[in-house]
């Protein structure tokens, strides 16, 4: 493996045609004639792979990038990246596994073609870890991706790989999904904004309806509030679930003052570190300035709740070892890694209580509904501790101690995959002494997208995101 200097950062800003714009402000210049869509799509090939092999982040180019002819949306002509668990049709989707070959998709998948429908020019698609499982992209037999802020560290998971080129400057804003935290957690390790939508506010894919409890939204990590906003009401318009209520571009801060609760430490009792409370009570503080109610809120989850989640986890592990074949037919459940083979067993030491697994996580709509009573919205930590080392979370470490790490770092984030309302990460003020950045997350109602985006564009007003190019 090779050995990176602890303090290494990595980006890709430089005087080229993407300059340091966001994704609103590329699609801007490219519709004004500023620059060109291809001009674009060649210099964000170019830095993408001015910063791979240091990030790893890459799992399949489009070379050379070709944008599509006459493409309107919002994004028309901005470069991007497509998750590696999303089908997109002539590239292969791997699932972050080594346990089958992929074969080339045939068609898009529904999320693909919303996604396409803003226009974007897609480079490739984005390395994640095996089934989207882990908070870290990490491998037992490849290479890790790493963070651009600081390389010894992780990028979270599971869409590592899509945050590490945003932050890095590569491309201004990438596809990411969330069945746990997947969008937030890799937003707050990379110093993003991450929004997981409501459950049915973006198309969602076949996979996903077939489950008994669908954890998965697809989404968007970016640079701005403005482009997660934009991405949002360009969905929209590509399809609208007419059980939410509209959205629309959301494009500022509200004058509303809002009623807002907040916990430092989880649900299930796990206490969040030294630097992440920091980070929150900071939050609190930049809240009340901002004329905000702030006020302690407990979320009463049924006890088993976190055993309940591990238990859904593994059995997604075993349904994939079970229909491993539909991905490819060279499919070894035993060349899966550790993380999955693990929950697998878990799993099935108990499968008999899956009805009673189903029930609990189903139930946890109402406690949810009583802690929002009277308010707007809740503020947490995304994680219990600060980004972890490459190495911390790998699937080579012995499951029952990756499984006891990855519990005590991932123990803010399932509630709202279990319940299916929406959820931002966003970057606090404060770092940590490695220079990494720290999330905060905010989660809203169901449907309630517009009062989180809104809240999130008053604090990057009030105290503006931190620059990798800047360190």
């Amino acid at each position: 493996m090779t050995t990176f200097d602890e303090r290494t950062t990595v980006h890709a800003f430089r005087d080229d045609a993407l300059g340091e714009h966001d994704a609103v402000g590329l699609a801007s210049a490219i519709r004004r004639g500023e620059v060109g869509a291809g001009e674009v799509a060649r210099d964000a090939a170019e830095r993408v792979r001015a910063v791979e092999a240091r990030l790893n982040a890459v799992q399949v180019h489009v070379d050379p990038p070709v944008p599509t002819a006459g493409a309107g949306g919002v994004f028309a002509g901005v470069p991007t990246f497509v998750k590696d668990n999303t089908d997109h049709q002539g590239l292969p989707t791997g699932h972050g596994s080594a346990a089958f070959v992929p074969r080339a998709a045939r068609r898009h998948a529904p999320f693909t073609r919303q996604f396409l429908s803003s226009g974007v020019t897609v480079l490739g698609k984005t390395r994640l870890p095996e089934f989207g499982f882990s908070p870290t992209t990490e491998y037992e037999g490849a290479e890790p991706v790493r963070n651009p802020w600081n390389t010894g560290y992780s990028a979270g998971g599971s869409s590592g790989g899509s945050a590490a080129l945003v932050a890095a400057g590569a491309v201004p804003i990438a596809h990411a999904n969330d069945g746990g935290g997947s969008i937030r957690i890799p937003a707050a390790c990379c110093g993003l904004v991450g929004l997981k939508p409501t459950r049915g506010r973006v198309v969602a894919n076949a996979q996903s309806r077939q489950l008994p409890l669908d954890l998965v939204s697809d989404g968007v990590v970016s640079r701005s509030v403005r482009d997660t906003a934009a991405f949002l009401a360009a969905a929209e318009s590509h399809w609208r679930n007419p059980k939410l209520p509209p959205l629309g571009l959301v494009e500022g801060p509200s004058e509303r003052r809002l009623r807002i609760g907040f916990l430092i430490d989880s649900p299930n009792g796990v206490q969040a570190d030294t630097a992440t409370r920091t980070a929150v009570t900071e939050t609190v503080a930049t809240l009340e300035r901002l004329g905000h109610t702030v006020e302690p809120v407990e979320l009463a989850l049924d006890p088993s709740f976190t055993e309940d989640f591990l238990a859904y986890w593994g059995m997604l592990s075993f349904l994939l070892g079970i229909t491993g074949r539909t991905l490819g037919t060279d499919f070894d459940r035993r060349r899966m890694d550790g993380l999955s083979q693990g929950l697998r067993e878990s799993y099935l030491e108990r499968w008999q209580s899956t009805p009673g697994v189903l029930r609990r996580l189903k139930r946890t709509v109402r406690a949810y509904a009583g802690a929002f009573r009277g308010l707007d919205l809740v503020l947490s930590p995304v994680l219990a501790h600060t980004t972890p080392a490459i190495g911390h979370l790998s699937p080579t470490v012995p499951y029952a101690t990756l499984i006891e790490r990855i519990l005590a770092y991932v123990a803010f984030t399932p509630v709202n995959n279990v319940v299916g309302t929406p959820s931002i990460s966003l970057p606090a003020a404060s770092a940590t002494e490695e220079g990494l950045p720290i999330g905060v997350m905010f989660s809203g109602r169901p449907g309630g997208e517009r009062t989180l985006l809104e809240i999130a564009f008053a604090l990057e007003a009030e105290q503006p995101f931190r620059r990798i190019q800047d360190v």
